[in-house]
């Protein structure tokens, strides 16, 4: 999997996708990251790439030259066709699915404004899909980027140790993942589940499912109607008059 990002802040991105799993992904080799800085690609002496919007109107915009420069840059750079994301809250919203489409991508270039956005011009131009955190404002793009690579890395074969685990989570099967525990056996009064220690892996199986059903009732009800149900997740609910 190739990333490339284009934006203001390289150690930004740089420092948050070099540590932990990612980090450790890069030096495997099972992820390419590259950071562009937009800056480099600025049309003046004093590598400004923002300008007074059009119109009149709070805050800056940035140009469309300099943008244009670095996403052709990019794309020169994998030498293949990659997909070219704008981080925008006018995107569509980020899911565990939407990682998983993206996952299936070699190369995928994602766009960070910042200040009131982008010259529409070049997005109209350059840009391949729009995407979203959710409906809220962040300063940029940056943190979405890292966001989003973070989940479509752990989609990349080997860049997890146990690659079950990213089929074990949360929202596969539209379900929130179920309660973890560890040693000791008993924390301030609080025991861990007997089933958990009974070794019986189909009656833990059958209580992670049905904890995995509740949690999603509780706390993501919405999911539920995407839920796959058998015969036995409906008996439970029935039972709990769900």
């Amino acid at each position: 999997m190739n990333f490339v990002v284009l934006t203001l802040f390289k150690d930004m991105v740089e420092s948050a996708m070099n540590t932990s799993i990612m980090g450790r992904a890069i030096e495997k080799g099972l992820i390419d990251l590259n950071v562009i800085d937009i800056r480099d690609y600025a049309c003046n002496k004093h590598n400004r790439v923002d300008d007074y919007p059009y119109g009149g109107g709070a805050g800056m915009v940035m140009q469309a030259e300099p943008v244009y420069k670095a996403c052709e840059a990019a794309r020169q750079f994998l030498k293949k066709p990659g997909k070219l994301i704008y981080l925008s809250p006018i995107g569509r919203t980020f899911t565990q699915e939407v990682a998983k489409e993206l996952a299936q991508e070699e190369n995928l270039i994602f766009l960070c404004g910042h200040y009131e956005g982008i010259d529409e011009r070049v997005l109209e131009m350059e840009v391949d899909d729009y995407i979203s955190l959710g409906d809220f404002v962040l300063t940029g793009g940056e943190l979405p980027a890292i966001c989003i690579m973070d989940a479509v890395s752990r989609l990349v074969p080997g860049v997890l140790n146990n690659d079950d685990s990213a089929s074990d989570e949360s929202f596969e099967g539209n379900t929130l993942e179920y309660p973890q525990y560890t040693r000791p056996e008993e924390f301030m009064g609080k025991r861990v589940p007997d089933v958990l220690l009974s070794g019986h892996h189909a009656n833990i199986e059958r209580w992670r499912r049905e904890q995995s059903l509740l949690r999603t009732i509780e706390r993501r009800p919405d999911l539920m109607d995407k839920v796959e149900l058998d015969k036995k997740d409906r008996k439970f609910l029935k039972e709990h008059n769900l």
